[in-house]
């Protein structure tokens, strides 16, 4: 960047410029357009993609819940939005997630299914947090089955993932509800603190909100605040931190701290401060300390873009760039500078994007590149393809509107944005 751009007037915020909105709505355009044929496999559910955007397998192949439910979550924002079309995608992910992910005998959504099926039957934590997301969205515009499955996820995770001593969720059962021992984590409750915000936004239930902030009490205010602002992401079954933790699943549970849930934590808090009366001081004052430590600890200085993993030294561990921890610095950003306004926090928004601009975007087939190796070259040791347009769509979306809420209120709220 430029030394212009590095002392920047706060008058000048990129959020604020009319060319600057354009191209984001541009960029958000671009990811609805790319997903939004391809990914519908007419059996149920969504392909994950190839870097050009054709199925990386049609036969019978498994879908994850998660991306089930983001691709209902986004294409809701789609249609309150106005685009054309997405109502019809919103739809059909609704109809696989209660007609396939559902358990019908056992109760709870299956983690993997495919058209004969689950895949794979385990009951994740992670995967009912984005089950209620997709049912909280679909609520936003009034789909049929949004209020069967916000009441059914909502009884699941209350009766069988929450625990009230820690006030948090377990991580796993099996099919029958047999608890998988010995294992916590933060990715799944970070998640459904997303997810309860929504809902509490969808419905005006407080309870949801109360699970939230007790959430983000256990694993912000208390055990990321003993860790000098770095999120901890595996714990034992009472939340004591695991740093020798390892599990060949590196897409969901790496090893060491991954500082792209620093930033993804951040504007959660913020989001979570105010949607609860801005009562919690220590909200936007560790929110600020999770943004600065990420940037000082998990930003390249020399190549740019955010480290996958440090160990706890804060030595880069997994020096992949992924494309989400940008698109969550991106959100950061934008609500930091929102409420807490600084050239630090405008500065760091510009650097994100620039790198987003410069090395994310695949001119070539469209959507984003999801890993890039350290230099910045696309790679896929992590991800097959172009699976998700959760992360990348928020990150346009977010700085279009005021920093209030989920994208599912804010859009309502102020209609006329974009």
């Amino acid at each position: 960047m430029s030394d212009t751009s590095e002392t920047a007037s706060l008058a000048a915020l990129w959020s604020d410029r009319p060319y600057h909105r354009r191209w984001l709505l541009q960029q958000a355009d671009g990811l609805f357009d790319f997903f939004q044929t391809a990914a519908i496999n007419p059996k149920g559910g969504f392909y994950d993609l190839s870097r050009d955007g054709k199925p990386l397998s049609t036969d019978n192949p498994a879908r994850g819940i998660h991306a089930s439910a983001r691709m209902v979550h986004c294409y809701a924002i789609g249609d309150l939005l106005g685009r054309p079309g997405a109502a019809d995608v919103v739809d059909h992910g609704m109809r696989y997630l209660w007609e396939r992910h559902r358990d019908e005998k056992n109760g709870g959504y299956f983690w993997q299914a495919n058209d004969t099926g689950a895949a794979d039957p385990s009951k994740q934590g992670y995967g009912h947090a984005f089950v209620l997301l997709a049912a909280s969205s679909a609520k936003t515009i009034g789909h049929p089955l949004a209020d069967r499955m916000l009441a059914d996820i909502t009884e699941v995770i209350e009766t069988r993932f929450w625990e009230k001593a820690h006030g948090a969720i377990a991580e796993e059962f099996s099919a029958d509800w047999q608890p998988v021992p010995g294992y916590r984590g933060q990715n799944s409750n970070m998640h459904l603190t997303e997810a309860l915000m929504a809902a509490f936004e969808a419905t005006g239930e407080r309870h949801y909100l109360d699970k939230a902030t007790s959430i983000a009490d256990l694993l912000i205010n208390r055990r990321a605040r003993e860790e000098a602002f770095r999120v901890a992401e595996h714990f034992d079954e009472h939340w004591v931190v695991d740093r020798n933790y390892y599990h060949a699943n590196e897409m969901f549970r790496p090893a060491g701290t991954t500082p792209g849930h620093w930033l993804e934590w951040a504007r959660l808090l913020m989001q979570l401060w105010i949607l609860d009366g801005k009562r919690h001081a220590w909200m936007p004052e560790t929110a600020r300390g999770l943004f600065f430590q990420s940037m000082a600890l998990g930003w390249d200085k020399a190549k740019g873009g955010f480290f996958y993993t440090l160990d706890w030294a804060n030595v880069p561990e997994k020096t992949a760039k992924l494309w989400w921890p940008l698109c969550e610095g991106a959100g950061a950003a934008h609500f930091l500078n929102q409420h807490q306004e600084s050239e630090f926090h405008e500065d760091s928004y510009r650097r994100i994007w620039n790198y987003i601009a410069g090395n994310s975007l695949d001119r070539e087939f469209g959507g984003w590149h999801e890993e890039l190796t350290e230099d910045g070259r696309p790679s896929n040791t992590l991800f097959p393809g172009k699976g998700d347009i959760y992360h990348a769509l928020q990150a346009c979306l977010i700085p279009l509107f005021p920093a209030e809420g989920s994208l599912t209120k804010v859009i309502r709220e102020y209609p006329h944005s974009v």
